[in-house]
């Protein structure tokens, strides 16, 4: 910004010195002389040489901020600007999103298309979702992805994401008179968050495409969280960090084992109670449990000491049910009840991180499926997750 405003203040600089110019050299009649006229347009045309150069740093600025943005956040940030009828920029404008239905939908193959969709051309020639539809997108993954919903998500651009983490806090002692203070230091240790891909090919008949009442928008934001939520939360449970995140019950870097149950086949209510209070008081305040939807089956069964059922159900619509008072949420990823399956899962899940990488790209595969009438749409993501804090969440183990 300093330079552009270096090169606006010499404009005008050289402007005024162009206005004292004609009005110096200007005879009589108002004509300036041949080599009077040279010198002037020389000063003109250093004139409009800097606006066009202050355009150009005008423009290479928006699309450095355009690129560095977070994918969403015209919408997200400033959702002012869309009802007041702030004109939007970059993918989140009405022209690169017409331009980008458009493309694949194939209904235009023109030079102004292509022009709109430069702002969102990858390397590899795929256009990065509009700002609007990359919102469509992480709101249906989170409606059908449970840890989306409870986990912390950060947004990456390049490299990997290494995070401190405090591994143990130094402590202070009572210290006699004229005694030694002791030393006790804190230990750190860093936990890399990168990225893994994740695609999956949605095909089209060619009836549906070039349907105008067909919704192909809807469709696509639907069938892709379908396909790509199931993945990540498969991950996010049981995922081995080789190729894909790593996992909340991975026996390296997953939660820790927070109780062993007595039996392979069953749980007690003594052995939740246990789970519960394994998990420090600080990570109880936000905890959730996480089961299978046949373990909470068991679990409702299970009274405490004064013959009160432990589950409670929920009273309220949108409120989840509870389980010693804490709210409890079930996948399907969860294993069942089975020998050494840890099949409860209780605590913060603000602690486990799932990074997007920057960016979900669409692609129209027009020519692949051609013989059987049909278009693909290739879409890829690239996601990581791990937990960062070993001791904010804690599972129970069925025994062997």
């Amino acid at each position: 910004m300093g330079k552009i405003n270096d090169m606006r203040a010499q404009r005008a600089r050289t402007w005024e010195q162009a206005k004292a110019f004609l009005d110096a050299k200007r005879n009589g009649k108002g004509i300036l002389s041949a080599e009077d006229t040279a010198a002037y347009e020389k000063m003109e045309s250093e004139i409009v040489d800097l606006g066009h150069e202050i355009e150009r740093q005008e423009r290479a600025e928006a699309f450095e901020r355009e690129l560095n943005a977070q994918v969403g956040t015209p919408i997200t940030s400033r959702p002012e600007t869309a009802q007041k009828g702030g004109k939007k920029t970059g993918r989140a404008s009405d022209e690169y999103r017409k331009a980008f239905w458009n493309q694949l939908r194939r209904r235009e193959n023109t030079p102004d298309l292509h022009n709109a969709l430069q702002v969102g051309t990858d390397t590899e020639g795929g256009y990065l979702v509009p700002d609007e539809f990359e919102r469509t997108l992480v709101e249906a993954l989170a409606e059908e992805n449970i840890f989306r919903s409870i986990a912390h998500i950060i947004h990456t651009s390049s490299g990997d994401r290494k995070i401190p983490v405090s591994a143990s806090k130094g402590e202070a002692a009572w210290i006699d008179e004229e005694g030694a203070y002791p030393e006790s230091d804190d230990a750190f240790g860093q936990v890399t968050i990168g990225a893994y891909k994740l695609g999956t090919i949605i095909k089209v008949s060619e009836e549906l495409i070039n349907d105008s009442v067909f919704d192909i928008e809807s469709y696509i934001a639907r069938e892709f969280a379908r396909r790509i939520g199931a993945k990540e939360e498969a991950a996010f449970f049981t995922g081995d960090g080789s190729g894909k995140p790593l996992g909340i019950l991975a026996a390296t870097g997953g939660a820790q084992v927070g109780v062993n149950a007595a039996s392979a086949t069953a749980m007690s209510c003594d052995e939740v109670i246990d789970l519960f209070h394994s998990l420090r008081s600080s990570y109880r305040k936000n905890a959730v449990w996480l089961t299978n939807d046949s373990t909470i089956k068991a679990i409702r069964k299970l009274k405490d000491g004064n013959g009160q059922y432990i589950w409670q159900p929920s009273l309220t619509a949108g409120n989840p049910d509870t389980l010693l008072n804490r709210p409890v949420k079930t996948s399907a990823y969860m294993p069942e009840i089975a020998s050494t399956a840890k099949t409860l899962v209780f605590g913060d899940f603000s602690y486990y991180w799932i990074a997007d990488r920057q960016g979900r790209t669409f692609k129209r595969l027009g020519e692949l499926f051609a013989p059987t009438g049909q278009v693909g749409f290739l879409g890829s993501q690239r996601v990581d997750g791990r937990l960062i804090l070993g001791e904010a969440v804690k599972v129970l183990q069925q025994k062997a």
